[in-house]
């Protein structure tokens, strides 16, 4: 029992985002800090030391035009120097000024042209660097009523995606992000996960839904989203992070392990269902971290969320599902409540050590990282660098 659930544990792959590693923060100030990113190869260096502490991380996320570069067959190679992979392809949609009311729902359709052909651009540039994922976050909405026709909105957005699907190779995802309210105040274009899923329904079966573990209103069951679009076939991915109040920058798992538990908990269930459906869904689920650190130190604080995800990940293994399944078909309530309990108060810190000595990797990666004097080596050699108001690349 113990030996599979390592090899569950080992199994693991999360993806760490390129823009966790450079000096970013929240839209009043971005502290800047000695050794940070300053460059997409400094962020693929620290996201590969990220990967040698912890041994289950071996893509990187890139932000486009953040990221852009001239050669990307010679980043590639780099990326693969640091023994990482290019992950993820995330267009940005939301810092040109011509965005200010909105890209691919924006009312003037040279704004959309040019959101479309971004995107498109970042399809291409996937196929490049070998990554199967363009992930769609959109900042689009409206701040007031009256501002803008909102059925005409979706009409518009729907238009820009389908031509967007249509330039997608086989073998590449879109996957569609939803966030409840931010940057518009009145109106979200894709505020939940039902409208990200009804237009992935009018897409095709390569576009899926990207659950934001910090995109939901307070006292959302994040976990029900997670459960419905298992049973649907079209949890495509996460990012994970966590927020006590509305934005989702804080170390995954610091705000509410046991909802990231009761997550994992689903996920874990629907990869051994009988359902191929299903199974095939959640052993899909590309896991990402989306955090931009502002006041922690960077790559620890990236090494800590990556060990709370497989902290809330063996717990859920530890789940005893058949005497779960009696204790629900006979309606002991508390009785099914308790055998959640038990694993989610397990002490799973030796399996872990013991998944980490399997990988050849130190017991303790944040003790390790500390030790190894990367932090101080990268702070002389970079320097600070200058930081301003917004988000990273601003």
């Amino acid at each position: 029992m113990e030996g599979r659930v390592i090899d569950r544990i080992n199994a693991l792959r999360v993806e760490t985002p390129s823009w966790g590693y450079g000096n970013s923060g929240t839209r009043f100030k971005v502290f800047a800090q000695p050794g940070a990113a300053r460059t997409i190869e400094e962020k693929l260096a620290d996201a590969g030391m990220v990967n040698r502490l912890t041994g289950i991380c071996p893509s990187v996320a890139i932000h486009i035009p953040w990221d852009r570069v001239d050669d990307w067959n010679a980043l590639r190679q780099f990326a693969a120097a640091q023994g990482v992979g290019i992950g993820a392809i995330n267009p940005n949609l939301f810092q040109d000024d011509g965005y200010m009311l909105g890209s691919l729902g924006h009312p003037l359709a040279t704004t959309r042209r040019q959101a479309v052909n971004h995107v498109l651009e970042c399809i291409e540039i996937a196929a490049k660097v070998g990554s199967s994922i363009v992930s769609l976050w959109l900042a689009d909405g409206t701040n007031y009523p009256g501002q803008d026709d909102l059925r005409a909105r979706r009409r518009r957005l729907l238009e820009c995606l389908k031509e967007i699907y249509a330039a997608m190779p086989s073998g590449i995802r879109l996957l569609v992000e939803y966030k409840f309210f931010e940057p518009g105040f009145y109106s979200t274009d894709l505020p939940d996960w039902g409208t990200a899923y009804s237009l992935c329904i009018e897409l095709g079966s390569q576009a899926e839904v990207l659950v934001d573990t910090g995109h939901h209103a307070q006292g959302v069951n994040v976990e029900q989203i997670v459960a419905q679009l298992l049973d649907v076939g079209r949890l495509g991915g996460f990012h994970f992070n966590a927020r006590k109040y509305a934005d989702d920058d804080l170390i995954v798992g610091s705000t509410n392990p046991f909802e990231l538990f009761l997550i994992f908990n689903e996920l874990v269930a629907a990869e051994d269902e009988g359902d191929d459906t299903v199974a095939h869904c959640a052993r899909s689920v590309a896991y990402m971290v989306d955090q931009s650190h502002n006041i922690e130190p960077k790559i620890e604080a990236m090494v800590q969320s990556v060990i709370n995800i497989q902290t809330a990940h063996a717990k859920a293994l530890l789940v005893d599902r058949s005497r779960l399944r009696d204790a629900q078909l006979k309606g002991d309530v508390l009785g099914a409540h308790r055998v959640l309990l038990e694993a989610y108060e397990t002490d799973v810190r030796p399996l872990l050590q013991e998944a980490r000595r399997r990988l050849s990797i130190d017991v303790d990666p944040v003790a390790a990282f500390r030790a190894s004097g990367y932090s101080e080596r990268v702070a002389r050699e970079r320097g600070k660098a200058a930081a301003a108001s917004g988000y990273p690349g601003a």
